[in-house]
C-alpha cells in the first residue's frame, strides 16, 4: 500500500522535533501489552532448558524493564556462537514471538554443534507500545554503535562484546508493516524536520543482506526454506524492494554497520535481517511466527554445512 502524505500531527513542518514535540510525543504512546506476561514468563519457562541471563535494565519512569538473553547450557569454547535477536523494534511481533518459538521448538536441535545466545525482545517498552522507537523517541536499528543514544542498543553491544570473534551467524528478526508508511516514516520525518516521501510496503518475506560482506547463497537458502511457509515479496517495478535494488529474489542489501543496524554488530561471516509483512492478507501470526523459525534454522544449519 502507499500512504498518504497528510502533515504528522506533531511539530511544524520543515522543523525538527525539539525537547517540547518529543514530550508531546511521549505522552501520546499508550500501553498495549505486557512485557512481562508475553515475554519474561515465556523466558523463565524456558529456563528448565537453556540459561538465562539479565544483560541490562531499562529506565523509563515509572516503568523498568529487564533485558534478558537466554544462552544454550554446556557453551564450550570450542564451538562457533549463533546470536538471534529479535524486538529490536519493539512493534514488529513476529520477531518477538518467532525467536520463543525457535528456542521453545528447535533450538535444542543444533545447541550440541553451536554455542546459541538469544536475545528475544531488545526493546520491550516499544514492544509494549507497538512502537518503533524508544521512550526518547530513539531507534534503537540506527544505534548499534559506540556511545550509542539508545540504551537498549548499547546493553546488547555490552552483552555481545566478550564474544566477539567468535560469532558464525547472526540473524536479527524484523517485520514490515502497513504502519510503516502510515505512522513510523511519517514520524521520523517529523522528527527530523525533514519531507515524508511515500513509499509501497512490500507483499511478502524478504531478507536483508549486508552490502559490506554479501553472501548470497546464505541469503538464497533462507529464502527457500520459508518459500514453503509464507510467500516472497516480489520486486516492484524498478525491481526494487522498500527502495533498495532486488540483487537476488526477496533479497536487498544495506550497509549494515555504517547505518548502525543490530545485523552489523557481531562481524559473523553469516548475517541477516529477517523482514516478515504481518499485514498481508495472505498470512496469518502463525505463519509469520513460522517463517522467523524457519529463516533461524535455515541460517544456522547453511552456516554449519557451508
Amino acid at each position: 500500500m502507499t500512504a498518504t502524505a497528510a502533515p504528522y500531527p506533531i511539530g511544524t513542518p520543515g522543523v525538527p522535533w525539539g525537547e517540547a514535540e518529543r514530550a508531546i510525543w511521549l505522552s501520546r504512546q499508550v500501553r498495549h501489552r505486557s512485557y512481562h506476561d508475553d515475554v519474561v514468563k515465556a523466558v523463565e519457562r524456558l529456563s528448565e532448558r537453556f540459561d538465562v541471563e539479565q544483560y541490562g535494565q531499562l529506565h523509563y519512569p515509572p516503568d523498568q524493564y529487564r533485558l534478558l538473553a537466554v544462552r544454550s547450557r554446556n557453551w564450550r569454547d570450542d564451538l562457533p556462537v549463533v546470536l538471534v535477536t529479535g524486538g529490536v523494534h519493539g512493534y514488529e511481533t513476529s520477531g518477538v514471538h518467532g525467536a520463543l518459538q525457535f528456542l521453545d521448538q528447535r533450538a535444542l536441535d543444533y545447541t550440541k554443534r553451536i554455542n546459541l545466545l538469544v536475545a528475544p525482545c531488545v526493546s520491550p517498552w516499544a514492544y509494549e507500545r507497538i512502537h518503533r522507537w524508544n521512550a526518547n523517541a530513539i531507534d534503537p536499528n540506527r544505534s548499534f554503535r559506540e556511545n550509542s543514544p539508545a540504551e537498549e542498543s548499547a546493553a546488547l553491544l555490552r552483552l555481545i562484546n566478550p564474544l566477539r570473534g567468535r560469532f558464525l551467524v547472526h540473524v536479527d528478526l524484523h517485520e514490515t508493516t502497513d504502519t510503516d508508511e502510515t505512522e513510523f516514516r511519517p514520524a521520523l520525518a517529523a522528527r527530523d524536520g525533514k519531507p515524508s516521501e511515500p513509499g509501497l510496503i512490500p507483499d511478502g518475506f524478504y531478507l536483508v543482506d549486508d552490502t559490506e560482506n554479501p553472501q548470497p547463497a546464505f541469503q538464497r537458502a533462507i529464502i527457500d526454506a520459508v518459500s514453503k511457509v509464507t510467500h516472497i515479496a516480489p520486486p516492484d517495478e524498478k525491481n526494487q524492494i522498500i527502495g533498495s535494488d532486488v540483487v537476488s529474489p526477496g533479497v536487498i542489501q544495506y550497509a549494515m554497520r555504517k547505518l548502525g543496524l543490530c545485523a552489523g554488530i557481531t562481524g559473523a561471516r553469516y548475517t541477516t535481517t529477517t523482514e516478515v509483512y504481518p499485514d498481508s492478507p495472505r498470512a496469518t501470526p502463525e505463519q509469520c511466527n513460522a517463517a522467523q523459525v524457519a529463516a533461524t534454522c535455515a541460517a544456522i544449519e547453511f552456516a554449519l554445512n557451508a
